[in-house]
């Protein structure tokens, strides 16, 4: 059996295809598992923001009902023992008198 000898160039040449070919293989494969991992962390922001804008809506109805007229009359009537003002305490801006 005869074995064909390679020249120097040959082997250099297949040696930098190999490692070329290797270069593009992890490149390709680390590029797919950043996109898979990108892809993951974009879902989770996206569930994120839609939990905080549900948190908002609650926080906005219950904004809305604490500072009601009735609640916050009812509070100064009965908390604060506040009455209505009488017709002689309102003091008036009108130019016209």
């Amino acid at each position: 059996m005869v074995r064909k000898k390679f020249s120097k160039a040959q082997i250099i040449l297949g040696i930098s295809c190999t490692i070329l070919l290797t270069f593009f293989l992890i490149f390709y494969i680390w590029h797919q598992a950043e996109s898979i991992r990108i892809g993951y962390k974009t879902r989770q922001l996206e569930e994120e923001i839609l939990s905080l804008k549900k948190e908002i809506e609650k926080l906005e109805v219950k904004k809305s009902s604490l500072l009601s007229l009735e609640r916050v009359e009812k509070i100064a009537r009965e908390e604060l023992k506040l009455t209505s003002p009488e017709k002689k305490q309102i003091i008036s801006d009108n130019l016209d008198q």
